[in-house]
């Protein structure tokens, strides 16, 4: 069920980013991308580490639909004039030890600048978000070594740089290269995680009318200051040791953010966490509420992509923690993407984590309350 949950989650926040496209901006240009794509696999530094990426020689191929945003419009200017979608990814070969991952998620490109698209050669930098399914788990007598990953759905992330080479006004080639992770966010464990660093060389169609990004800036009003109250709940799971049951992680949010910006807010807040099944796990003490719970300042910071998705990012430091919890350093980072509904009401997904290494990951629903310009 929850993995279904999961599935769920990921394939309607793509929905939503695509269809904001077509509900804000319906003039775009439609593009197909066909790519091959292949690098290492890096290791974790271990012995069984070490023995994965060698077995594994990663080759997958990859397609995309997307929607180049072409409206003369505040946020398509800023972001000079990016491209959504959504893609799917499929490694070419079966590995004994980590699986044959296919990929389904939503993306977007934004260029580096507006008028060196213009030119022949042009760069720019891009983020996929969604669920990877089909890996290989960990198993004590089947697969022992792969302690990379301990469940068969993951989420995926993959970010990095692009370069456009334009061969025709309707075909482009593109190189681009970056991170590419999956992990379950610690519902099950093992969980280090996956790493790869492909090189993927695409081929891009413009389909249907072509139509060129726009000659002159669009009317941008002066920007006045904006205040913001979020309040969130955040629900997830976490598995603590391996072969051990999965108990119920959540918290509540409350944070005060100011908008100097169209492309982003900022701002601190406070968390409060419980981690449930403390007596389960040592029934042989008793837990205080403090004992279960941790408490944390937060300093906060919207990533603005549209009028409704946007990606937060926190940087926090415990008031107090419990290192029985897995709360492993005295601060953690959150990442993750969000979608904002009329009514103020909003939902996303975030990964909560110490020192790069996940805690849970934060299925998120709140409200926003704007203040006073």
């Amino acid at each position: 069920m929850f993995r279904l949950f999961t599935i769920g989650f990921f394939l309607s926040l793509n929905f939503f980013s695509i269809t904001s496209v077509f509900a804000q901006n319906p003039k775009f240009q439609k593009i197909i991308s066909l790519s091959y794509e292949t690098g290492p696999m890096l290791s974790n530094g271990t012995d069984w580490g070490d023995e994965i990426k060698d077995a594994v020689d990663f080759k997958a191929l990859d397609f995309k639909l997307g929607w180049r945003k072409i409206s003369n419009t505040p946020f398509n200017y800023l972001y000079r004039y990016p491209t959504l979608g959504i893609g799917v990814n499929s490694v070419l070969e079966n590995y004994k030890e980590i699986g044959m991952p296919h990929t389904i998620y939503g993306f977007m490109e934004i260029p580096f600048s507006i008028s060196a698209q213009r030119n022949r050669v042009s760069f720019g930098y891009f983020l996929q978000l969604g669920v990877g399914f089909n890996l290989k788990p960990y198993d004590p007598q089947m697969n022992p070594n792969n302690k990379y990953i301990g469940s068969n759905i993951n989420a995926y992330i993959h970010a990095g740089v692009n370069s456009t080479i334009r061969i025709s006004d309707r075909t482009d080639l593109q190189a681009s290269f970056g991170l590419k992770h999956f992990s379950n966010g610690a519902i099950k464990k093992p969980n280090s995680g996956i790493n790869l660093f492909p090189l993927n060389l695409a081929m891009k169609i413009k389909l249907g009318e072509l139509k060129a990004i726009p000659s002159e800036a669009p009317v941008i009003g002066k920007k006045n200051l904006r205040t913001y109250w979020n309040i969130a709940m955040y629900t997830g799971i976490k598995n603590y040791e391996i072969g051990d049951p999965s108990y119920f992680r959540g918290g509540l949010g409350v944070n005060y953010l100011l908008e100097p910006s169209h492309k982003y807010r900022m701002g601190l807040g406070i968390d409060l966490f419980w981690a449930q099944g403390m007596q389960a796990r040592f029934p042989e003490e008793n837990f205080s509420f403090k004992e279960q719970t941790s408490l944390a300042v937060v300093g906060s910071w919207e990533w603005q992509l549209t009028e409704r998705l946007y990606i937060p990012i926190g940087l926090a430091a415990y008031l107090y923690r419990n290192e029985v919890n897995q709360e492993i350093s005295w601060f953690y980072e959150r990442i993750g993407a969000r979608y904002r509904f009329d009514n103020n009401l909003f939902a996303g997904m975030q990964i909560k984590a110490h020192k790069a290494k996940a805690d849970f990951f934060e299925f998120t629903i709140g409200y926003t309350i704007a203040g006073k310009k």
